[in-house]
């Protein structure tokens, strides 16, 4: 950590959280210094350290004190004008960022890591303190939540949410790690982690409530008190039901909860369908 992002850090954990007034200039220097160095990846909500997710709960507080000490204002973007905080406005790329953000209603927050060689495809939406990798599609209508991290050359594909968490400060964001396929319609919140090289089939929910069914080695992911749930390292999850409960109603009416089922992990077969394609990414 350089002396000016100590310098940052030391600012958020100087003001008390309820705190209503700071001298004037104060926020908006601070939101510029810390959105940048988000955007330039030196500081992160989450980062990898030996194989473990070390949440930096200052980097989500210093966001809470944008949206904290901001005064709604107009904000002119690609020709039309919206309302939001003033310490929150939408990033401007330029050539230089090296992404590909093709044009038909996408938006960046101020605040977001995005990758070189990242591909944007129209619409989606990456929100303030998310991390995306290099090499990395997002696709049409997917959302990628405040401070979710998103690795390099995953497949967010289209309508796929990962959600994004603020409060608590030390809860875990949502994590994508490299090499994940996401598929269309998948909903992933709630701190889950997927690890690398994992593949969501199309529709899969993940939340901290959803149990997942290892059929390939008979156990049962969940999360718990202390732990968010956890996808495996290469594997392929589809989505599932099962029976709801044991009473004669549920019996009765043949009621079904939904699940996640685990059914293999990865092999060349599914590499096959999963490649990316290298062409997109020059």
């Amino acid at each position: 950590m350089t002396v000016q992002e100590s310098e940052l850090r030391a600012f958020v954990e100087s003001l008390d959280s309820h705190a209503l007034t700071l001298p004037s200039g104060a926020i908006e220097t601070f939101a510029e210094q810390f959105l940048s160095a988000l955007e330039r990846g030196s500081i992160r909500a989450a980062s990898p350290e030996d194989g473990h997710w070390i949440v930096h709960g200052w980097v989500k507080r210093g966001i809470l004190l944008l949206f904290r000490h901001g005064v709604l204002s107009p904000i002119a973007h690609s020709g039309e004008t919206f309302f939001d905080k003033h310490t929150l406005p939408p990033r401007r790329l330029s050539l230089d960022d090296r992404v590909r953000l093709v044009p038909g209603g996408s938006a960046i927050r101020r605040g977001a890591y995005v990758a070189p060689g990242v591909i944007c495809m129209p619409p989606m939406y990456i929100n303030v303190g998310a991390y995306v990798g290099e090499g990395t599609m997002v696709d049409s209508h997917a959302l990628i939540g405040t401070c979710a991290q998103i690795g390099a050359r995953v497949h967010i594909s289209a309508a796929a949410q990962i959600g994004g968490v603020l409060e608590p400060a030390q809860a875990r964001p949502v994590i994508i790690e490299d090499d994940a396929f996401i598929g269309g319609n998948v909903g992933i919140y709630e701190g889950v982690l997927v690890r690398r090289r994992a593949v969501i089939a199309a529709g899969v929910m993940l939340t901290a409530s959803v149990p997942v069914y290892d059929v390939v080695h008979e156990r049962i992911l969940r999360a718990s008190q202390s732990q968010s749930l956890e996808i495996p390292e290469g594997a392929v999850v589809v989505p599932g039901t099962r029976r709801l409960g044991n009473s004669s109603f549920s019996i009765e009416h043949g009621l079904q909860a939904s699940c996640a089922l685990i059914v293999k992990y990865r092999d060349e077969r599914t590499d096959a369908k999963t490649a990316l394609e290298a062409t997109l990414r020059l």
